[in-house]
This record gives structure tokens, sequence and C-alpha cells, in this order.
């Protein structure tokens, strides 16, 4: 169970470091513009806002990589702490953006915290 809850916290990670090139690089490029559903004007005009979004969206993924990696119980601490950043991002997000961020943000890092609290 406990490979599972890892592979989960994996995934979560990769999807923040996915999020993390969509915003900080391909915010103005087609395929940035198709995801987020911005107009071309829109997306030169908050380029800047875009990068910033993606540089917090790394942080998330490192935090979650570095739990990966981290031995003993900083490693628990570690998931459990950045998945709730997840989740809470993930819930703001939904709300004041787009719903959809609740299936690709939010609903990953709620089954991967579940996961690592019923192994740990």
């Amino acid at each position: 169970m406990q490979i599972a809850a890892n592979i989960l916290v994996g995934l979560v990670a990769i999807i923040h470091f996915y999020i993390l090139v969509l915003e900080m690089f391909l915010w103005d490029k087609p395929r940035g513009m198709k995801a987020f559903g911005f107009t071309e004007e829109y997306a030169k005009e908050t380029k800047a806002l875009g990068a910033n979004q993606g540089l917090y969206n790394g942080f998330l993924g490192a935090g979650l990589l570095y739990s990966l990696v981290v031995d003993g119980q900083p490693s628990f601490q570690f998931a459990v702490f950045f998945l709730v950043c997840v989740i809470v991002a993930g819930i703001y997000g939904a709300l004041t953006a787009s719903k959809r961020i609740i299936f690709v943000q939010t609903l990953p890092a709620t089954v991967a915290l579940i996961a690592v609290l019923v192994t740990h």
C-alpha cells in the first residue's frame, strides 16, 4: 500500500510540474491558450502572472517530490503538508477560476492524501 501512496504522490507532483510548464513556458502559446481558454491578447497581457503561478505550482511539485526522497517521519509530514496545500489551492481555484480544477488538481491530491494517511 505504501508503494501505491508513493505513486499517487508522484503523480500529483508530475501534474504540478506539467502545470508549471503550461504556465511558465506555454501560457501564450497555442497549447497553453487552449488549456486555459485564453485569447492571444489576454495571454500576452497576463504572461507574467502566468509565470508567477507556474513558479508556485513548481514549488508544490518540488515539495511533493522531496517527500518521496526524504526518509522517516519528515516524508509523511512533507507529503501531508504539500498535499493539503494542493487541495486548498485547488478548491480556491475551482471557486475563483474554473470548476475543472477540482478534477485536475483537487481530486488527485485528495486521493493521494487519503492513501498517505491510510498507510501511515
